[in-house]
């Protein structure tokens, strides 16, 4: 087996020169095969307030040109593990989300094929259903760690079932997820009533909110979270606007008091040594961002992603 094909090297292409994939890391066609994908979705027909998701991808490529390859806070090098390559966009309706979400079940189904991770950057939260029917099919019932300001578990907008706030619920009721392994955490702000809480726990939620960051360590929180998670295939989802619009003002519903970069980061890494089996990025819409902020966020997000990513998603 041949050594993996890592980044360019900045010491002789500078940073801010060259193609723009996620890290600068080699494209899927300028590699022999690939143990792991960075896959843009750029979709975002079903989102409810500001769009501008669709042009999320190459926003978190752009802010991911910084990126080095040895990560010390796991002693990792995500890069020369295994082959990670860039595996560009898939072009996706976007005036038809029922033909858009076949699109991208389809496309995520080929490019894993039977045992490549992925890790898909959005787009808006609709494209998490049909990667969740994907890993389903490989793993059967998926615990799924959701990282985001909302429940995403409503039933309809305006009468339509599929939208950025139902993705989680339809995969509920298409017996998806894994009811006793799965959790929501950094959920906050007002909600339209008392029951959205109880119906996202009936569909097998456990919820870690953004208040219980200012009550309890962080180390805390990460136990609380491995615990739930066990030794379950893991998907974990992250809606960038899980952090506060101080650290991540390039998202669409922002809401107050999120999590701050630092404190995702660092849950992110606690999943170290956890059956991670997929994740996706989603959320992030450049046109409200300001200097990178959002874009530079959802790259070390991604970075701490593959960090954690076995080869093949064994």
């Amino acid at each position: 087996m041949t050594d993996p094909i890592g980044p360019v090297d900045a010491t002789r292409v500078p940073r801010y020169g060259g193609d723009t994939t996620f890290a600068r890391l080699p494209r899927l066609a300028d590699v022999s095969d690939a143990d792991a994908l960075v896959w843009g979705v750029p979709f975002d027909t079903g989102v409810s307030y500001r769009p501008g998701a669709r042009f999320g991808p190459n926003h978190v490529r752009q802010s991911s040109r910084l990126l080095r390859p040895y990560n010390p806070a796991l002693d990792a090098q995500p890069f020369a593990a295994r082959q990670v390559a860039d595996a560009g966009d898939l072009g996706v309706n976007p005036f038809d989300i029922d033909e858009a979400i076949s699109t991208i079940e389809d496309g995520a189904r080929q490019l894993s094929g039977t045992r490549r991770t992925l890790l898909t950057v959005g787009g808006d939260h609709t494209i998490a259903l049909p990667l969740l029917r994907v890993q389903h099919e490989r793993h059967g019932p998926i615990a799924v760690l959701h990282f985001d300001a909302h429940l995403d578990t409503w039933d309809t907008y305006f009468g339509a079932p599929y939208t950025h706030g139902t993705p989680f619920r339809r995969a509920s009721e298409e017996g998806l997820i894994d009811f006793e392994h799965s959790m929501h955490v950094g959920i906050r702000g007002p909600l339209y009533s008392r029951l959205d809480l109880d119906e996202s726990e009936k569909m097998g939620f456990a919820a870690v909110h953004c208040r219980d960051f200012a009550r309890s360590p962080l180390d805390t929180i990460i136990d609380r979270i491995r615990t739930r998670l066990g030794s379950r295939p893991v998907y974990v989802s992250v809606d960038i606007d899980v952090l506060d619009p101080g650290f991540a003002p390039g998202t669409g519903t922002p809401e107050a008091g999120g999590l701050s970069s630092r404190e995702l980061l660092e849950i992110l890494r606690g999943l170290d040594g956890l059956n991670v089996v997929g994740a996706d990025l989603v959320e992030v819409a450049p046109a409200y961002d300001h200097a990178e902020i959002t874009g530079i966020a959802a790259a070390h997000v991604a970075y701490e992603l593959l960090s954690v990513l076995p080869t093949g998603g064994a």
